[in-house]
């Protein structure tokens, strides 16, 4: 893959920054987005994490599967849907 080839859309983070981090020492998808913000945007990595994961995998050498899966973390508290609702 070309390093100016975008990986993750919601925050524009290319194959080339996401190489730069592993060489940097991250090692798995939380390091990756903690030093890139890879899988931070909106679709919250629903997009990217796999490509990244590939990378990861491609540089490494680990295989895919051997890969933790990136923490998720769901809303600091849960907001009604009525409140958006105008009556």
């Amino acid at each position: 893959m070309d390093d100016d080839l975008i990986v993750c859309r919601c925050e524009e983070i290319s194959v080339g920054e996401i190489r730069k981090a592993i060489r940097e020492g991250a090692q798995d998808l939380d390091s990756i987005k903690r030093m890139t913000r890879a899988g931070m945007g909106f679709c919250q990595s629903k997009t990217c994490s796999n490509l990244v994961a590939k990378i990861i995998s491609e540089e490494t050498g680990k295989k895919a599967f051997e890969l933790r899966p990136s923490t998720v973390r769901p809303p600091v508290r849960p907001i009604p849907v009525h409140c958006w609702i105008k009556e």
